[in-house]
């Protein structure tokens, strides 16, 4: 019968082996080849210890075999492995790289892990690998828009220096419409947030109807003027600037920033603003919704305070619309705009080189 090497220690050997099979940093690997040549030493055989440890038995022979041969020394270090070679690696992981960026697969869009390996004749988990390294992430995509307006400096010039020098004795309104929000309904009641699980709602809705949120955010007060309307014709905007007239101090004049929506420039629209000389409208750049601050708050009423409600009804929707207004102004805080023109077009030039060098390849 095949018997194991007996495996004897010194006492210098056995405080280290002790040391390791207790150190809470040590690694697991180490951890249990010290044990397996404590126990070793204590006359165990590789069967019975295997089956103590929860290893196998060629491993115990593998680490007893070890020991005898360099000490403690060849437990700390892994063997040299076959595998392929370092420059045959770099160089799949470089084509994985120059695949990823400059192919697309004959049936998709994108790669995938699974199908570009395919392609290459390699494993998934090592395109992952090389993803990872070099922040690749061909499943994602990030929208752009560079204005085409022929007036945008212009346009971005005034409206920025609104946000940097106001003017006095006035007041500086981003002003817009979020239209058709939608009261909807989970067909099936949610559970609520629980530790170890996740708040739940299903994926399917009831629509209940729509409504069209008006605001007016005062930009350096941080306070909103807002009402939900059924329309966002030219009518329902004059109702909103007759509001807007009604609940802001008559002696002020009031700078207004709007996008390019037809009904802002409507007849009917200018001729009420003949004759209110105080409504002073600043247009936005076409394409450029980022530089009016309204966007901003729109969005975070979506997140915080429609998204993943339920509402039976549009009068539920307006309500906790209201309510987000009335609550947004008690704690209002201003809104801070910091970049300026000559900044943003510095960007906008990068942008639009970047943009030409792309589409002339």
């Amino acid at each position: 019968m095949r018997r194991a090497i007996a495996i004897e220690v010194s006492d210098d050997e056995r405080a280290l082996l002790q040391r390791w099979a207790r150190g809470r940093s040590t690694p697991a690997r180490v951890v249990l080849r010290a044990k397996i040549v404590l126990a070793a030493a204590a006359g165990r055989e590789n069967q019975e210890l295997a089956a103590e440890l929860g290893s196998d038995p060629h491993t115990v022979a593998r680490w007893r075999n070890r020991f005898a041969a360099s000490r403690c020394a060849g437990l700390e270090r892994d063997a040299t492995r076959s595998g392929r070679p370092a420059l045959a690696r770099q160089a799949l992981a470089a084509e994985i790289v120059r695949k990823t960026t400059q192919e697309t697969p004959a049936n998709a869009t994108q790669w995938s892990t699974r199908i570009l390996a395919r392609a290459l004749g390699t494993t998934h988990s090592l395109v992952h690998r090389v993803w990872q390294a070099t922040n690749l992430k061909p499943h994602r995509i990030k929208t752009f828009k560079i204005s085409n307006d022929p007036q945008f400096v212009e346009k971005l010039v005034d409206v920025v220096g609104l946000y940097l020098n106001p003017p006095e004795h006035a007041l500086v309104l981003c002003c817009d419409e979020k239209s058709q929000i939608q009261a909807l309904d989970r067909t099936q009641k949610s559970l609520p947030l629980f530790p170890g699980r996740l708040k739940t709602m299903t994926h399917d809705y009831k629509r209940n109807g729509t409504t069209t949120l008006f605001a007016a955010l005062n930009v350096f007060e941080g306070t909103v003027i807002g009402t939900c309307m059924d329309q966002h014709r030219h009518q329902e905007w004059i109702r909103f600037l007759k509001q807007i007239d009604a609940e802001t101090p008559p002696l002020l004049d009031l700078h207004l920033i709007v996008d390019n929506y037809a009904t802002h420039k409507h007849p009917k629209v200018k001729r009420w603003l003949a004759k209110h000389p105080r409504f002073h409208v600043h247009f936005i750049p076409t394409s450029s919704s980022w530089l009016n601050l309204v966007e901003r708050w729109f969005r975070d009423i979506t997140e915080q305070r429609i998204r993943r409600a339920a509402f039976q009804n549009v009068d539920q929707l307006i309500e906790a619309i209201f309510d987000y207004i009335e609550h947004h102004n008690d704690h209002r805080k201003p809104f801070v705009w910091t970049a300026t023109a000559e900044d943003i077009l510095a960007k906008v030039r990068r942008a639009r080189k970047t943009l030409n060098t792309v589409q002339s390849e």
